[in-house]
């Protein structure tokens, strides 16, 4: 029997607790032959070379010692506490060490082996028995070259075809193998290399509390590449990432990357075009590794999607990065720290004290979009600016947070990015929504049970502008069928809410004149609701029309040498003034408006 205090550092089992200082320990040295690194490891059985164990400190010594005569083994090795050898494995057949938790007879019994990175001929023992073991074969896809080895497997290749997303796919497989599961009582799943490197469906049935999940090692695409790059992935700091997520699974690595599901030519192209100014100056593209036809590319970067036909057994090495991914970002969050840190100013501000700044960023932001002409790129200059002003004042309020220890940047992005999902269920979900309407009720129903709210109103900011305020408002009391069927029920209320000014103007206080104005004017509001009309930018856009062409008179003002400040002492002064300014008025709408 092997000693209790052996250690099985290398072979990706659990390490057994040092044993109980009561317990015996072996008076003299235990012989072990070994050729590997570590004669602990289960897998060094049969070789020529021996190290000693001394019983006080545990350290190894290499030693060679005769070759011993060779006992039979009928005893397993012994086993950590709460752990037991798994069904179907020999005591006294330590070979196939597999510890595991006491399966669950009570429920379906789901097997998952991998089918190894290339050929039948890297396919384990483990899958092939596996395989045979049961008639109820799944694989996730016939498309790759070890598929033979599950014999008449059923693939999932149908669901890829008829799927709009992988997530899709991925979430379909899963319901059907638990499905199986259920009906045959054991199953089992292979999947292409080993079951749990970027395979999502497995992790989907992990999850899945119905089915006792088992799964069987298995060589990975991996362990080919890395052997074929000769690198250690551990001591290089080498980060797997997905190519379908490439842009956010790699933000802010330097490299070395490898890149798996680069499965097309249009996936390695989003990869290249996902780096900024500076690009990485080569890459090596891996293709086919352990079959016949293997291909190992070092290739330009601007080649990337354009040397070879990719397909699912292709990826990509990136050594080494120039710059980060996405580091134009990490840059201007770098920025500002720095500026919290180092600035008087800055180190002063608060959240509170910045709501002055968000508020103008924002208008001037509004400004930029309102002046952009989509045939004049030129114009677009000025958005850009003004976006980045509000993007800073977000980081501001995230820096300010993040040195108070209370919520990060990345906090801000993942709650938007979660609740984005949450609400859009007819992209992310099975929701159908086929209209506009459709969509913002499932989105104020989501939004209601999310915040818990009770009245209809809550979530109004009053902090809006009147006008969109009032807007808010009227559409929270039409989503509860409090309004005019039409806009022929909304138009007569703007005469009647005039005729009320003008009686309030005439008997009543300034008050009354105030408080009918304001009914006047979310009577007009409530048209422009119904005519789909926002009413902020229509009064914004009419003011701007005006101001434009005021400015027009003052021009030609100037150009005539009429003093516009010049309105007069007397009442006939007065008038004459406004009589000429009426005229440049007209002549300013008869030119038409610059290009």
């Amino acid at each position: 029997m092997a000693p209790r205090a052996l250690r099985w550092t290398n072979s990706g089992h659990r390490t057994c607790p040092p044993p109980s200082p009561t317990r015996s320990m072996p008076p003299h040295p235990v012989r072990q032959r070994t050729r590997c690194r570590s004669s602990a490891h289960p897998a060094a059985r049969g070789s020529s070379c021996y190290t000693a164990r001394g019983p006080r400190s545990g350290r190894i010594s290499p030693r060679r010692w005769p070759r011993p005569r060779r006992l039979p083994n009928t005893s397993p090795p012994s086993l950590c506490p709460g752990q037991k050898w798994l069904p179907g494995t020999a005591p006294g057949m330590p070979s196939r060490p597999r510890l595991s938790s006491t399966p669950d007879v009570t429920r379906p019994r789901l097997v998952v082996v991998g089918l190894g990175p290339g050929g039948p001929d890297l396919t384990n023992d483990l899958t092939r028995t596996a395989l045979a073991a049961t008639p109820h074969r799944f694989l996730r896809t016939s498309q790759h070259p070890s598929a033979v080895v599950a014999g008449d497997a059923t693939s999932f290749d149908d669901l890829y075809e008829r799927s709009d997303s992988f997530d899709d796919v991925y979430t379909a497989i899963a319901a059907r193998l638990v499905a199986e599961a259920h009906d045959h009582g054991h199953v089992v799943y292979a999947v292409p290399g080993s079951p749990l490197v970027l395979e999502r469906s497995v992790r989907l049935v992990l999850d899945d509390a119905t089915v006792d999940v088992e799964l069987l090692p298995a060589m990975s695409f991996l362990d080919v590449a890395y052997a074929r790059l000769r690198i250690d992935p551990v001591e290089a700091g080498l980060r797997l990432v997905d190519g379908h997520t490439f842009a956010v699974s790699a933000a802010g690595q330097t490299g070395p990357l490898l890149v798996a599901h680069t499965h097309a030519n249009w996936v390695l192209s989003d990869i290249k075009l996902a780096f900024e100014d500076e690009v990485p100056a080569s890459a090596i593209l891996l293709h086919h590794l352990g079959l016949p036809d293997e291909q190992i590319l070092e290739i330009p970067w601007a080649d990337i999607d354009r040397a070879l036909e990719a397909d699912h057994l292709t990826s990509l090495f990136v050594p080494e990065l120039s710059a980060p991914v996405g580091a134009a970002l990490m840059r201007f969050h770098q920025l500002a720290r720095t500026l919290r840190e180092q600035c008087p100013w800055d180190r002063e501000q608060t959240h509170r004290s910045l709501v002055k700044y968000l508020i103008e960023e924002t208008y001037e932001t509004v400004d930029a979009i309102e002046a952009l002409d989509e045939d004049d790129p030129g114009t677009d200059e000025d958005l850009i600016e003004e976006l980045g002003d509000l993007l800073y004042q977000i980081e501001f309020h995230a820096t300010i947070a993040e040195q108070q220890g209370r919520f990060t940047m990345a906090d801000v992005a993942q709650g938007v990015h979660d609740k984005l999902v949450r609400r859009h269920p007819h992209v992310f979900g099975d929701v159908r929504a086929d209209d506009t309407e459709t969509v913002l009720a499932n989105w104020d129903a989501i939004k209601r049970a999310e915040k818990g709210r009770t009245s209809v109103f809550d979530g109004v900011p009053g902090s809006l502008p009147a006008l969109s305020y009032a807007a808010k408002v009227q559409s929270k009391a039409s989503a509860v069928g409090f309004d005019w069927p039409d806009v022929e029920g909304a138009l007569p209320k703007i005469a009647e809410e005039l005729d009320e000014v003008q009686q309030a103007r005439r008997d009543g206080t300034a008050d009354d004149v105030r408080e009918e104005l304001g009914d006047l004017l979310f009577a007009v509001v409530n048209v422009a609701r119904h005519l789909k009309v926002d009413a902020e930018s229509a009064l914004r856009a009419a003011t701007q029309k005006f101001r434009t062409r005021f400015e027009g008179v003052e021009h030609l003002a100037t150009a005539r040498s009429i003093d516009l400040h010049a309105t007069g002492d007397d009442e006939a002064s007065r008038a004459e003034h406004l009589t000429a300014l009426d005229a440049l008025w007209d002549e300013v709408k008869r030119t038409p408006p610059l290009p």
